[in-house]
Formats: C-alpha cells, sequence, structure tokens
C-alpha cells in the first residue's frame, strides 16, 4: 500500500509505509524515501549525480539503456571501491536532479591506472515507482558521488521522462523517439486509450515536408498499426516509407505521429480504407506526398 505524506501546502510525496512518528521539518528527503522502500540503512552507499555537457545524457538513458549502464559503469577513479549500492541521478537545470533507480555493485576491476570497470544491477521491485520521476535539490554541486548519510531534499515528482502523459486524442503530435519510447515501455495510458479506436492518421516527414496518410482497423486500433512502425524502423511495410528507410535506416526518426480522425471499432476495412482516401485527397498526398495508391 502507498502512502501520501505532505511536505508543504503544494507538495506531497508516496512513500511506503505510514509515518508514526511525529513530523517536525517542512522537508522530506530523498533518504527516507529509499529507506522506506527496502533500502538497507547500514549498507554502504554512494549518491551518484550524472552530467556530462558533451553528451546528451537524457537521450542516451531513453534510447540506449546498455550504452547509459557502461557509461555508469567506466570510471577514471576507483569512485565506487567499497560501495554496495549507488542511488543514480541524472542532473537537469542547476542542482535539480532526477532520480533513475538503485544499483547493486557485485563487481569491480582495475584495467589500468586510470581506469575502473565496475559491474552492476538494478535493484528492482521496490524502487519502481520512483524512477524518473522523483526529483531532488544535489548539495554540494562540486562533488557528484556522495555517501547517502549527506540529506539531500525532494523538490517534487513529476509524471517522469515519460513525458507525454495522453490526454486527448486530438492534442499531440508524437515524434518517432517518442512513439518508440511508448511502445517499448508499453505505457498504459497510451495503450489503452489508442487500442480502443481505430482511426485514420498522418504521418508527417519533418525532413522532406512530405505526408503520408494510413489507416487502422485491426483487433488492437491504432495502437497496434503503430506498434509496426516501431518494430520495422519507422516504415510500418508502406512501399514509399520502405525505400526511404532503405536508403537511410535513421529517416523513420523524421517522422512524426498524429490523428486525424476516430473511427469506430466496427467499422470494416472498406469502410476505413474509404476514409483513409477522403484525406489522402483532401491532402493530396498521392500526388506529392508519401502515398502511392
Amino acid at each position: 500500500m502507498l502512502y501520501i505524506r505532505y511536505v508543504n501546502k503544494t507538495l506531497a510525496v508516496i512513500v511506503g509505509r505510514p509515518f508514526t512518528h511525529k513530523i517536525n521539518r517542512q522537508m522530506i528527503t530523498i533518504q527516507e524515501l529509499l529507506f522506506n522502500r527496502g533500502l538497507d540503512k547500514n549498507s554502504k552507499t554512494k549518491l551518484v549525480r550524472h552530467k556530462d555537457n558533451r553528451r546528451d545524457l537524457y537521450n542516451l538513458y531513453r534510447t540506449d539503456r546498455a550504452e547509459f549502464l557502461a557509461y555508469q559503469n567506466s570510471q577514471s577513479k576507483d569512485v565506487f571501491k567499497g560501495v554496495d549500492y549507488i542511488v543514480s541521478f541524472i542532473g537537469e537545470e542547476g542542482l535539480l536532479s532526477r532520480f533513475i533507480g538503485v544499483y547493486k555493485l557485485t563487481d569491480r576491476k582495475q584495467l589500468a591506472e586510470d581506469s575502473f570497470e565496475y559491474q552492476m544491477e538494478e535493484v528492482k521491485g521496490n524502487f519502481d515507482d520512483l524512477k524518473e520521476r522523483v526529483i531532488i535539490r544535489w548539495e554540494n554541486a562540486i562533488s557528484w558521488h556522495q555517501w547517502v548519510k549527506n540529506e539531500m531534499e525532494v523538490i517534487e515528482i513529476h509524471p517522469g521522462l515519460h513525458y507525454k502523459q495522453f490526454t486527448d486524442y486530438s492534442d499531440f503530435i508524437l515524434n518517432f523517439d517518442e512513439l518508440k519510447e511508448i511502445v517499448t515501455k508499453q505505457y498504459s495510458d497510451w495503450k489503452k486509450m489508442l487500442s480502443a479506436t481505430k482511426g485514420v492518421y498522418l504521418i508527417s516527414d519533418t525532413k522532406t515536408g512530405k505526408l503520408y496518410v494510413g489507416s487502422a482497423y485491426g483487433e488492437d486500433g491504432i495502437w497496434g498499426r503503430w506498434t509496426k512502425y516501431v518494430s520495422t524502423n519507422g516504415h510500418g511495410d508502406n512501399k514509399t516509407l520502405k525505400e526511404l528507410v532503405a536508403a537511410d535506416p535513421t529517416h523513420g526518426n523524421n517522422f512524426q505521429f498524429s490523428i486525424l480522425m476516430l473511427l469506430p471499432r466496427t467499422i470494416t476495412p472498406d469502410e476505413a480504407i474509404k476514409k483513409e482516401r477522403l484525406f489522402k485527397n483532401k491532402l493530396g498526398t498521392n500526388s506529392f506526398g508519401l502515398n502511392n495508391n
């Protein structure tokens, strides 16, 4: 069961256990959240803040988790010697830092005088609903790794790096990276709503300015059709899009996805294709866009 503890008039945080002691201060720390979720208070634990002006760590974390973990595991100094766990954050503006997980150290190797390699495994379960959501204020900006005894204040809890929550069918445009994350991570709000309806959709190629109109009339609705685009690197088995992706495997990153019209789940494929054809004619996508039928 989750419990809500109010930090101030505008901020509430969720913790894993009820609080039985008297609250005598107007803040909650990341340590309280972690210890209430089962992190061993007696373990040797470090808080680690990743921020690198040479690399887009947000994008690396979202799109290539293995590469991000390799970045975390390789250090030029033996900063994790004797450490049992690290609590990992990505640095944001100023001293703000976003929690991305707890990792247990399982091995350590010194490869050279200035090269250390650590093996880590993520601690699953207790901290999952805090990942990518909890924002803290980092203390002592000079030190990017600190022992857990150094208390740091929780500023707020965000929806997470799942930056676009589903609100309405008509008020979103998803770029391909966003669509890949939503499909790969199976975000429940998007999956539920996009699976619930069939429809006519639009793909915009931001590199060429050309448009593609398609329709989704399968059992899994728009979700099922758009999942196909993710699994095929952007082309969805459409002839013209396949040619673009074959010429440049990264071309799908230029695509944006939106919905033109919702269709009832009872609609037949022929009726759906008729609606699709109507939008092709309205937008001229057969003559000037990416459709060819």
